[in-house]
């Protein structure tokens, strides 16, 4: 019991000793009080304590208005039928604006530009790339590439010249079959078939209009007044 009738003094420099030991300890006013850095009075540390405890209250009072004003933005989320995932493509664009705009990553591109140009500009990568043009100026040059290239555009030319034969013998072989004896006499048939067809119309359409009797006499247009 003669550790709880002790005061705490945190400027000891066994404060950090005996903890368990403390955690039963009950704490009142006054040796709260006495804890108060050193070079305050009494009055600015009750001003103090009246701030804070303005403040602590103050942040309640935030708390509650943000815990009310999301539960609104879900209602309105809800409304407008936008779902989490809405929420987090947003999130993610906005967040990667943010980092475009950073300096962290405005400073990494000007570097990674330096760097391309310090490469492009290097004795390497210029003895690189002519390299690369002298091989290349002396495959288009070569007789292999010639006769390779001769080869394709003879193919080209020679199925261009068969697609042309084949149309040529289609258009051929049609005019023959209309010049042909079968075709002609078929194209006869068809003729006949319709002519007899348009004849047997007129005559049934003449026998509508004619008169039904031999006293139905047909309207005469000059007649007397």
């Amino acid at each position: 019991m003669e550790s709880a009738s002790q005061d705490i003094n945190l400027n000891s420099p066994n404060k950090g000793l005996g903890v368990s030991t403390m955690t039963d300890v009950p704490v009142d006013s006054t040796s709260a009080r006495a804890s108060a850095p050193e070079g305050l009075s009494p009055a600015e540390e009750e001003e103090l304590r009246a701030e804070l405890a303005k403040v602590e209250e103050e942040i309640g009072t935030l708390r509650q208005v943000l815990a009310a004003k999301e539960r609104h933005c879900g209602e309105l989320k809800r409304k407008l039928g936008l779902t989490p995932l809405d929420g987090l493509k947003q999130n993610l664009s906005k967040s990667w604006h943010d980092v475009q705009v950073s300096n962290a990553y405005v400073k990494t591109s000007e570097k990674l530009g330096e760097w391309n140009d310090k490469v492009t500009q290097s004795d390497l990568y210029l003895s690189a790339s002519s390299t690369l043009e002298d091989w290349n100026e002396k495959l288009t040059q070569s007789e292999a590439y010639k006769k390779t290239q001769e080869t394709l555009s003879q193919a080209g030319q020679k199925t261009s010249a068969a697609l042309s034969n084949v149309g040529s013998v289609i258009s051929r072989k049609l005019g023959d079959m209309r010049n042909s004896a079968t075709f002609k006499s078929f194209e006869d048939r068809v003729g006949t078939i319709k002519s007899r067809m348009v004849g047997s119309r007129e005559n049934s359409t003449d026998g509508l209009h004619s008169p039904s009797g031999p006293g139905d006499q047909p309207p005469q247009d000059n007649a007397p007044f």
